[in-house]
């Protein structure tokens, strides 16, 4: 998918590792992110899935390795400034503000883009128009579909190159994670963005992604393209 040859990859993440005080979380990690793809993180709870996304955005910072980000080192870098550089997050749980409204919590967003961009770009509300039908409603008051769009809404806001997000299925109505599915589809193909996402719906994960990876306890054990998300490596690594 990708529209010209690099040196680097679009986003590459060498030998991460972290550690919540004694507790190591993240073992050695090397993936790579290619330009105008969508990779699906996946893997059980609890194995380092969210950790990782947090370290990438400037959340947590790495015990050792690095990222690398259109061929910069950026690893110590914080995370408004992964921000104003082309980051995008929509973190697990949506994380909205339930007392601003619609239009306001797109304009907190505003704050983290670099451009000189006062207002509201009009390919959010185009990208979900419920948003702009309920921009004077309160956060609080949609329901969680509405809730996940106007978390995507967000991030979108400031026109981000790469796009990570925390679950974005997670307790959502059948009609909403299809749509979801397709907007992401659309960021990559008409947008030229690069998303990186968590995800635990394997039938998600086969219908949108381009490529997948799988942790365990922390560490990479399976990667590859989406057609090779096979029976064995579901049963081996994300079976219950």
């Amino acid at each position: 998918m990708n529209s010209e040859q690099k040196d680097f990859p679009f986003l590459d993440i060498s030998s991460l590792e972290f550690s919540y005080g004694e507790v190591k979380v993240l073992h050695g990690l090397n993936i790579q992110i290619q330009e105008k793809s969508i990779t699906c993180v996946m893997g059980r709870n609890g194995v380092g899935k969210t950790t990782l996304l947090r370290n990438l955005v400037g959340l947590e910072k790495p015990s050792a390795g690095s990222i690398h980000y259109l061929g910069k080192d950026i690893t110590h870098e914080e995370g408004f400034s992964r921000a104003s550089s082309g980051f995008g997050y929509v973190p697990q749980g949506r994380q909205i503000f339930p007392l601003l409204t619609v239009e306001e919590n797109l304009s907190v967003a505003l704050s983290a883009a670099s451009l000189d961009q006062q207002s509201i770009p009009k390919s959010v509300y185009d990208t979900f128009p419920v948003l702009y039908d309920m921009r004077n409603r309160r956060g609080g008051d949609l329901s969680g579909g509405q809730q996940q769009q106007l978390a995507i809404g967000r991030a979108l806001t400031t026109r981000p190159k790469l796009l990570i997000l925390d679950e974005p299925t997670e307790g959502i109505q059948p009609n909403i994670i299809t749509m979801i599915g397709e907007v992401i589809q659309r960021l990559v193909e008409e947008n030229g963005m690069t998303i990186l996402l968590v995800e635990q719906y394997v039938d998600f994960v086969k219908k949108y992604a381009d490529e997948f990876l799988v942790m365990n306890r922390g560490r990479l054990v399976a990667q590859g393209s989406v057609d090779q998300l096979d029976t064995q490596v579901i049963n081996t690594h994300l079976s219950i």
